[in-house]
């Protein structure tokens, strides 16, 4: 029998909720930190199959969840092209310079070479599930793109211009990260996992002219190849306000997954029968039992037999109590 939030996406199931949270392997949780204290280099973690492990199924050992995610990284794509990739304590990653030839030349071989550990955790991971699906992911095209030509975050620094000047190399880049996505997809699908999510994660910061060359054909791309699979696709390009419709209409996700900035009445009589997840705002959860439980019971009741994800509008916060995804966990089991 299929999952329950695979039969949620591939069937159009409305008769249960599932749940699971961005980020939900991570730094709110205290067994992740004890973990992460002992492993300061994020990317040799994120490379090791046995803490990959461990690190994906905390949450599932604390929590009612329908979904494990990866524990991994969207500039692992970066980091198997050649490009130097560290992050560094409360500023975020730091990327290399892009050197171009070494990218472009990279293989197949060599890239899956050095995301194996990846590939290994993940097969970890799905012998120790029982009807929990399996989620890989990658970073759409522009957001990899962003990050590797911005060499940083691009949160308070952002110039499209900048980005957008030499259309040579964006467009070689561009070509490259979309093959290459290709290929880790299918080594995940490969090794386990049975949905991707997409994490375009700075579409936002496009302007809307520009949405249709860098966010909806390339991330299509990516879409049809996965489709060809036979594996559902959630699309998550978050900031993109009314052009959600637009991106659903191009790309044709299985599944969207909406910011805290979208109206949830509002995309679900746009989309008229997509399945839909997420949008709660994650900092809701930092507030009172009270304001948490009238926020979650909205989504429930705009959703009410409609194909619908319980997760955030983004990740989980660090300073987020696990005691309160508990709580919400209760309340959605109590009310659906």
């Amino acid at each position: 029998m299929k999952d329950k939030l695979w039969r949620c996406i591939k069937e159009n199931k409305s008769d249960y909720v599932p749940i699971w949270f961005m980020r939900q392997a991570g730094r709110y949780l205290p067994e992740f930190r004890k973990i992460r204290s002992k492993n300061q280099n994020f990317i040799k973690l994120c490379l090791n199959p046995q803490l990959t492990n461990n690190i994906t199924l905390q949450p599932l050992k604390r929590f009612d969840l329908d979904a494990a995610i990866i524990f991994s990284d969207i500039l692992m794509i970066p980091f198997a092209l050649g490009q130097g990739v560290k992050f560094k304590k409360n500023f975020g990653p730091i990327l290399g310079e892009v050197k171009l030839d070494n990218i472009i030349n990279t293989s197949p071989t060599d890239f899956v070479s050095k995301l194996k550990p990846i590939y290994k955790g993940i097969k970890k991971v799905k012998t120790n599930l029982n009807n929990e699906s399996l989620i890989g992911f990658i970073g759409a095209p522009w957001t990899l793109l962003l990050y590797m030509i911005n060499k940083k975050s691009p949160k308070n620094n952002f110039e499209f211009n900048k980005i957008n000047n030499d259309k040579f190399l964006i467009s070689l880049l561009l070509e490259k990260i979309i093959e290459m996505s290709c290929l880790h997809i299918d080594n995940q699908i490969k090794a386990g996992a049975n949905i991707i999510q997409i994490f375009d994660s700075w579409a936002g910061l496009l302007p809307k002219k520009e949405l249709q060359n860098y966010c909806y054909y390339s991330t299509l791309r990516i879409v049809e190849h996965i489709k060809s699979k036979k594996i559902p696709t959630i699309c998550f390009p978050k900031g993109i306000g009314k052009n959600y419709i637009d991106y659903c209409s191009i790309v044709q996700p299985d599944c969207i997954s909406i910011d805290s900035n979208i109206n949830p009445k509002w995309i679900k009589k746009k989309l008229k029968g997509t399945p839909i997840q997420g949008g709660l705002d994650p900092k809701i959860l930092l507030s009172n039992k009270e304001k948490i439980k009238e926020n979650v019971k909205n989504y429930l009741n705009v959703f009410k037999d409609y194909p619908y994800i319980f997760n955030l509008g983004h990740g989980v916060l660090p300073q987020t109590k696990p005691e309160t995804i508990e709580y919400i966990i209760q309340i959605i089991r109590d009310n659906t």
